[in-house]
């Protein structure tokens, strides 16, 4: 609760890869500051964790973050992991600060896991025993598949039968436990939805304008300094599980480094990686996300950010 013991506040921007969120949710939070309201911005990119790199991940400036207060960005070592659960715990934590001094928070990324599992919480899935693991995780993919069919038929419906990894997952649940996989994602907890006021905003701009947008943010990067950027990243020797290697622009910038490609071809695929990337996102958020979540589908611009701001900031003042 808000000292004055309402439910706080919390604007949730949220949208693919070069959507404008960012531009959005710092205008948002700067006109709120001005107003005598206090806010701070709350990263929900699971790139942006990582402070190895702020270019590739095109984190907010050091000049951004001191005129606004930002959270959970930057905090995770190039070594380390982190899950939808362990962000989320991050995020509450965040939260509780915020409504304790009246600070708005804003929410903002294109990370749906992440806001999902801070909104509705998370499955209380139980241990699962070494032994059923390893016994699940040794039996090909067909052999798993047809027992998850016989032990949870309609689990094994929604999954495709060579996906390995969510099939060993579901077997291995529904041996364990005696109950299917999908029984244990109904009970959740830890979720913030019922204890905050959501203002949520969806950006789902137009496909054509964000694809232009993706090819000038990674030309941009190219000459700003990623190159650099994952050379140092390389030189450390990160273990190749680790989250940052995954990144966009990672493998391709380490590809052009290694001489297996020319500085165009790693471009165009790191084009092509953050189009990809971005289009599974604009679906997720659009078939994921709850039906009453307003969405913006037109492009941004200054003018369409400062007449959105003014809407973000009557629906903080009436709702």
């Amino acid at each position: 609760m808000t000292p004055d013991g309402k439910m706080p506040p919390v604007f949730c921007i949220a949208g693919p890869t070069a959507s404008g969120k960012s531009e959005l949710a710092l205008a948002l939070a700067r006109a709120l500051c001005a107003q005598g309201q206090p806010a701070a911005i709350v990263n929900a990119d699971a790139s942006q964790i990582y402070a190895d790199i702020p270019i590739l991940s095109a984190a907010p400036t050091t000049a951004e973050r001191a005129d606004v207060p930002h959270h959970l960005f930057g905090h995770v070592a190039a070594s380390g992991n982190m899950s939808a659960a362990q962000w989320a715990a991050e995020a509450r934590g965040v939260l509780a600060e915020c409504a304790a001094r009246g600070v708005v928070m804003i929410l903002v990324g294109g990370t749906g896991l992440y806001i999902r599992t801070l909104l509705d919480g998370i499955s209380d899935m139980p241990a699962i025993a070494a032994d059923i693991r390893a016994a699940v995780r040794a039996m090909p993919v067909d052999a798993a598949y047809a027992a998850l069919r016989d032990a949870d038929a309609a689990g094994a419906a929604a999954l495709h039968p060579h996906d390995s990894t969510r099939i060993a997952r579901a077997l291995e649940v529904v041996r364990a436990t005696g109950r299917p996989i999908g029984t244990w994602r109904t009970q959740k907890r830890g979720g913030i939805a019922g204890h905050v006021r959501l203002l949520p905003l969806l950006l789902l701009p137009p496909r054509d304008w964000l694809r232009a947008r993706i090819a000038a943010r990674v030309t941009a990067m190219w000459r700003g300094g990623a190159v650099d950027e994952v050379a140092t990243l390389l030189a450390r020797n990160v273990p190749p599980s680790a989250g940052v290697m995954r990144a966009i622009g990672v493998p391709q910038i380490g590809a052009y480094l290694s001489g297996e490609c020319d500085e165009p071809a790693a471009k165009t695929a790191m084009i092509a990686a953050t189009h990809q990337y971005a289009k599974r996102q604009y679906t997720w958020f659009r078939n994921q996300s709850p039906g009453d979540w307003p969405r913006l589908e037109a492009p941004l611009n200054d003018v369409e950010i400062d007449s959105i701001v003014i809407k973000l900031q009557q629906k903080l003042l009436t709702e």
